[in-house]
């Protein structure tokens, strides 16, 4: 849990040009349903430019799936990573407990130190073959980055300066 930082002037537009703040929470969900997160424990705010991620999601993968699908939109300059691994307690009240007590014991801890994979910034001139060369040693091994990164990528040549991708082990 944590903030995670992104170029509010890169990534997928699914913003209309007049939506107002409050209205804009369905396309961040759809944006990421579409990533292949399940969404249906998961809550989203947004408000000037920070998603605010809450709820439940089945597994790490998820979890990182669904902060960088939110911070890889357009206008999103900030997540704030409030989601906890796992099923939702049966009982609603348990499920708020449980919430405030994962917010409360995580505030100060940094986001990305709770994650399993890496993430790397897209700079200009980068391709996943330049980046797999980075992290592995070999620019062959950039299928693994592709693959940990749909379907947000549909194309390993299609990439853009700002995009933060997961980097799998």
């Amino acid at each position: 849990m944590g903030f995670f930082d992104f170029l509010a002037d890169a990534g997928s537009k699914v913003f209309g040009k007049d939506d107002p703040e409050p209205e804009v929470t369905l396309p961040i969900i759809k944006h990421i349903e579409n990533s292949g997160v399940d969404v249906s424990n998961l809550k989203t705010k947004f408000t000037a430019g920070v998603v605010t991620l809450s709820g439940y999601v089945p597994n790490q993968e998820q979890k990182e799936k669904a902060v960088l699908t939110a911070g890889n939109i357009a206008g999103v300059s900030r997540v704030q990573d409030n989601l906890i691994l796992g099923a939702p307690p049966a009982d609603t009240a348990e499920a708020e407990k449980a919430e405030a007590e994962a917010e409360a014991a995580e505030d100060g801890k940094a986001g990305e130190a709770a994650w399993e994979s890496r993430t790397y910034t897209v700079q200009p001139g980068d391709t996943l073959g330049k980046i797999a060369k980075e992290f592995y040693g070999n620019a062959m091994e950039y299928p693994k980055i592709f693959e940990a990164n749909k379907p947000m990528l549909s194309d390993p040549d299609k990439i853009y300066p700002g995009q933060v991708l997961r980097i799998p082990e």
